[in-house]
């Protein structure tokens, strides 16, 4: 149920955030302390990223259910948006600071580093508590035969994913480009650091590329909630907008060879349109993953594609340790990525098993 998985994932952030600020002088155990945070966090992290088709099945109406995967999913991104900003903004940068070497200097940087891990603890115990307070697992009618229904064991599932072709074929649409996007994003101010693109600049174009993501994710949802079975023709619409956004980024960095203006204009747009184009698709994967494989529980489904698209990111990020003095290779593997997943998405035969069950039960 969902308010046994949500306490133990907030609780999983509380331990993990306290871990990060205990005042330790050793430098060797305050480094296995933090390691040792993060590590919780992120065991925390799979019922953020994947509950909220779960959530919305369970407490929604059909023609309410992609809006509410939207808001609950995307909500989680504002996150990453306002990480984007924290940053520059309350820890000064040592590659832009005159005199790093000072002792004073250092310390200043120290405590505010301090600060915003202190802040971070408070946010997740205040989220803690109020989910400990009032959190119910289901309401007290379900609000659809699917929501009533019952879904597959764990062992079934996973055979029946494994064995789904068109479910496999989704899954890659999905993985490959947000994977690939969130390894760039993540190193956003590396990448545009030989372009002279400042850190602040960069945490600009990350935080209203989310913002933005968010904003059009909700829309098309609420759009999909309205008109039923377009799920496929939002993507396509989608992938095919990221495709050209991606790979207007990456000319425009190659200035010698294409010789297209190189301005904060360009670099802002073309950056923040990727964002929102392939920020926004997610909502929509969700909804598609759980309507293609259903009775497969909503939780199972995203956790899969969400667990191959941290694979992707991972090998995208292990290879940067190797080939980390030139990223022209980096942002070519964006518009790739971006045109494979359309392409699997025009070869996607879509179903809609669960609204079937839905339409046709209520009738």
């Amino acid at each position: 149920g969902l308010r046994v998985t949500v306490l133990l994932t907030s609780s999983l952030m509380v331990l993990g955030a306290g871990l990060r600020c205990v005042p330790v002088s050793d430098l060797e155990i305050r480094k296995k302390l933090i390691h040792g945070g993060q590590l919780l966090n992120g065991l925390a992290g799979p019922t953020v990223m994947n509950a909220a088709p779960f959530l919305s099945t369970t407490w929604f109406s059909p023609d309410e259910r992609a809006t509410a995967t939207a808001i609950a999913s995307l909500l989680n991104y504002l996150g990453s948006a306002g990480a984007f900003l924290v940053g520059p903004l309350v820890v000064p940068p040592p590659n832009g600071t005159a005199h790093l070497v000072s002792q004073s200097n250092t310390q200043h940087i120290k405590d505010r580093i301090e600060a915003v891990l202190y802040a971070e603890f408070g946010m997740v115990s205040l989220i803690f508590s109020a989910a400990l307070a009032y959190f119910p697992s289901r309401p007290p009618f379900p609000p659809s035969v699917a929501a009533a229904s019952q879904r597959l064991s764990y062992r079934r599932s996973f055979c029946r994913l494994l064995s789904n072709f068109r479910f496999l074929m989704i899954a890659l649409a999905y993985a490959i480009p947000l994977g690939v996007f969130s390894g760039w994003s993540g190193v956003l101010d590396l990448i545009l650091t030989p372009i002279h693109v400042s850190q602040v600049d960069a945490g600009w174009i990350g935080f209203w590329s989310i913002v933005g993501g968010c904003v059009v994710g909700i829309a098309m949802a609420r759009f999909a909630d309205f008109i039923r079975g377009m799920l496929k023709f939002i993507l396509l619409l989608l992938l095919s907008g990221a495709t050209l956004a991606s790979t207007w980024f990456t000319l425009t960095c190659l200035t010698t060879v294409t010789h297209l203006p190189l301005t904060t204009a360009t670099l802002y747009t073309s950056c923040i349109l990727l964002g929102i184009f392939l920020n926004s698709s997610v909502p929509i994967f969700f909804e598609l993953f759980v309507e293609t494989v259903y009775p497969v529980p909503e939780g199972i489904s995203c956790g899969v594609v969400t667990f191959l698209s941290n694979v992707f990111m991972g090998v995208l990020l292990f290879f940067l340790t190797f080939y980390h003095t030139e990223f022209s290779w980096f942002n070519w593997c964006l518009p790739g990525s971006c045109l494979l997943s359309l392409l699997l998405i025009l070869c996607f035969r879509e179903s809609y098993d669960r609204l079937y069950l839905d339409v046709v039960v209520s009738v």
